[in-house]
């Protein structure tokens, strides 16, 4: 989840050719939820959550794990 807004967003998912909704969190009320907020109360920390289809986090890191670490979690879903 990002601050920015959902313009930015959906320009950025179809540049990256996404074929997924994005969302934001310009209030970052998800981020605060998440516990992603930095000390400032505005930076988020760059985490990584996947979530099953049913809304139950599989896997979360912070930082940005390889794209194979990504992939080999959703593939044991």
């Amino acid at each position: 989840m990002n601050p920015g807004s959902l313009a930015s967003h959906k320009k950025w998912a179809t540049g990256m050719c996404f074929n997924f909704p994005v969302a934001s969190d310009p209030d970052r009320a998800v981020c605060r939820a998440y516990g992603v907020l930095k000390e400032n109360g505005t930076s988020v920390m760059r985490t990584v959550y996947i979530v099953d289809r049913t809304g139950v986090i599989r896997f979360a890191r912070e930082g940005l794990p390889s794209t194979e670490e990504i992939l080999q979690i959703i593939d044991s879903l």
